[in-house]
């Protein structure tokens, strides 16, 4: 007779098999719960916007933004948005161009941000309502001047948009597409 190998005695013992599944689902009891925390705090978002290049963005609710990232907000209520994007609008991306600080000037309709310009504001929309200009001077604690580099982008550069602040940020972004 020749010995048993491990192999043979986790096929003829039940309480090996036992023992394996008991792990096998522990196992996956423990990837499931990680992998729910992981999206409780990740999403993967997918932009139909023309205002930015990218169709697939992944955002985390736990990192904070940076001078160049996306972020994702929810957009204030206004009856030009409404009119715009409905009732619901989805939550629009935008790319951080002032910081907390930074100082943002205007010359004519051009932004600035510490002296770079970032976006050009158009006269109406593209429904031809006027669109009023967004704000200027040093950018508040906790907020941000979001802008996109596509001409038609609605964002920080009109008075419907204004400053971004932490109470309507979603998330960052970083563009995967």
């Amino acid at each position: 007779m020749f010995p048993m190998r491990g192999a043979d005695i986790f096929a003829r013992s039940a309480t090996a098999r036992r023992l394996a599944l008991v792990a096998c689902v522990g196992a996956g009891a423990f990837g499931l719960t990680a992998l729910s925390g992981f999206a409780t705090s990740h999403a993967l978002m997918i932009n139909v916007s023309p205002s930015l290049p990218y169709w697939a963005i992944w955002t985390s609710r736990d990192e904070p933004a940076q001078r160049g990232d996306i972020i994702l907000f929810t957009p204030p209520a206004s009856p030009l948005l409404e009119k715009h994007f409905g009732t619901r609008p989805q939550p629009f991306g935008k790319i951080v161009s002032g910081m907390p600080g930074d100082l943002v000037t205007r010359e004519d309709r051009t932004f600035h941000v510490n002296g770079r310009p970032v976006a050009t504001a158009k006269l109406t929309s593209r429904l031809g309502e006027p669109l009023a200009l967004g704000p200027t001077g040093k950018v508040p604690e906790n907020c941000y001047f979001v802008a996109t580099p596509h001409k038609d982008g609605f964002d920080s550069r009109y008075a419907a948009i204004g400053w971004i602040c932490r109470e309507r940020i979603l998330g960052t972004g970083r563009a995967i597409l």
